[in-house]
């Protein structure tokens, strides 16, 4: 048995001890879904933190600064830590003073029974799909660093992953969201500054760097409009804002003070600690240049660079990455699917029945990702394409749900719809360069040039 995969076995029992630890104190639905609203600013700061910096933070943005320079920075880290900014600056103080547990919820108050499960099933496929990719990512780097199998390390991602968020929820999350995000701030702090010493120190490693790599660009090279670079910055962050995985960690804080300041510490946080990445990218040419694969230059950096235990911290690292995104994914879609498509259809369960269908959500979803991650190699691109189709829209209707009185659920279902068919035409027929642009107008435009046509319709029951 090999040092990288006896510290793996470590930290996964610490994530699987904690997930036990935390579900005796899981007594209804509230507990398990939002930890009983009871997050503090640390472990609500982390935890926004740790589940959004994945997989493709680490390795994705290294590999795409060593292939492009600058030019390859998109959704991370500048994408993402706005789309925190975002949530605490506009809507986290808000949202939290609404008292829900999922953004249906919110469309169930505002509008309708309908749209609330119109909502769920519009934003259930891209946390699923994304799931389904941390999974994958998550057997590649057991693989890649024991002897074990791709689908026996695939397999042992799933069964970990699911067994401590089936066990502990939101709470075992928040916690091991903590555990994650500090071993990564170490373990790419370690690695940051052995390539750092490596080349001689800060200046000679800053001096490396050719200035032409410095330069903003378009990563394929290709000349876009200006509705084609907007919609290329707009997609990660009007897809994200609005995410699940993001909402439940700001109603589950337990104030509205809690939910603010952690959404901007953890922003700041996002910015910095995602950073290293971009460094590591930069850096790397100078190191091994002419890679064929460039997402792999993080891997093959600390490999060489790092002794056996400095190892086992980086590894630690991805592997806390990558859990922190995929077990918030899979209680996300647990808590859309059972608390906004099965529970309202049931006659007043008890506590213990919707617990226990929560935690029916979470393995049903872990399942289906499961089944995901051994599917072709282009989910990157159908978490994409998932996230722009429902992404946007649902944050136009939740700032119309918000902050506009005018209008019902006749409204909102014309423009989810009218959202809907409109990217469907524009991406597979047209192939144009901006759909979620036009789909973030007509779902826009859906709502308001309906209003005269529904203004004596009621709220539907």
């Amino acid at each position: 048995m090999t040092i990288e995969l006896i510290g793996i076995i470590f930290y996964v029992l610490i994530m699987l001890f904690v997930g036990f630890w935390v579900s005796k104190s899981i007594k209804t639905d509230d507990d398990y879904f939002l930890a009983g609203r009871s997050l503090g600013p640390t472990l609500a700061t982390f935890s926004i933190f740790a589940t959004w910096f994945g997989a493709e933070t680490c390795i994705g943005t290294a590999g795409a600064v060593y292939r492009y320079g600058i030019s390859g920075l998109h959704a991370d880290p500048l994408g993402y830590s706005a789309c925190i900014f975002i949530m605490g600056f506009v809507f986290s103080k808000v949202l939290w003073n609404k008292k829900i547990t999922t953004i249906p919820d919110l469309f169930h108050k505002r509008f309708s029974p309908n749209v609330e499960r119109m909502a769920a099933i519009i934003m259930i496929p891209s946390s699923i799909i994304w799931a389904g990719a941390q999974v994958r990512a998550f057997g590649q780097i057991i693989h890649s660093t024991t002897d074990i199998g791709f689908f026996y390390g695939v397999t042992s991602a799933a069964l970990v992953v699911m067994i401590y968020t089936i066990c502990g929820g939101l709470l075992a999350d928040a916690y091991n969201d903590l555990i994650q995000g500090i071993a990564v701030i170490i373990g790419l702090g370690i690695l940051l500054f052995v390539v750092v010493n490596g080349l001689g120190g800060w200046g000679p490693a800053l001096a490396s760097i050719s200035p032409e790599r410095l330069k903003l660009g378009t990563p394929d090279g290709n000349t876009r409009s200006f509705l084609g670079n907007l919609e290329f910055w707009m997609v990660p962050i009007m897809g994200s804002v609005m995410a699940q995985e993001l909402v439940g960690r700001v109603v589950a804080s337990r104030s509205e003070k809690v939910a603010y300041n952690s959404c901007l510490r953890a922003g700041v946080i996002y910015l910095l600690v995602g950073m290293i990445p971009v460094m590591i990218g930069l850096f790397g040419v100078a190191y091994l240049p002419g890679l064929k694969e460039p997402e792999t230059v993080m891997p093959m950096l600390a490999k060489t660079h790092l002794n056996s235990f400095g190892y086992v911290i980086f590894v630690g690292a991805l592997v806390s990455a990558i859990l922190s995104t995929v077990d918030s994914t899979l209680l996300s879609v647990s808590a859309l699917v059972s608390h906004n498509l099965i529970l309202p259809s049931m006659k007043n369960p008890s506590e213990f029945k919707k617990v226990l269908i929560a935690r029916g959500g979470v393995l049903l979803s872990g399942l289906i990702a499961y089944g995901i991650a051994f599917t072709s190699d282009s989910i990157t691109g159908l978490v994409e394409l998932a996230s722009s189709l429902g992404g946007p829209s649902i944050l136009v209707m939740t700032s119309i749900a918000l902050f506009v009185k005018k209008g019902n659920h006749v409204n909102a279902m014309i423009a989810f719809v009218g959202s809907i068919l409109t990217w469907g035409v524009c991406h597979f027929v047209f192939e144009m360069e901006f759909p979620v642009l036009m789909t973030v107008v007509m779902c826009g435009a859906g709502y308001f040039l309906s209003l005269p046509f529904t203004k004596t319709a009621g709220k539907e029951a």
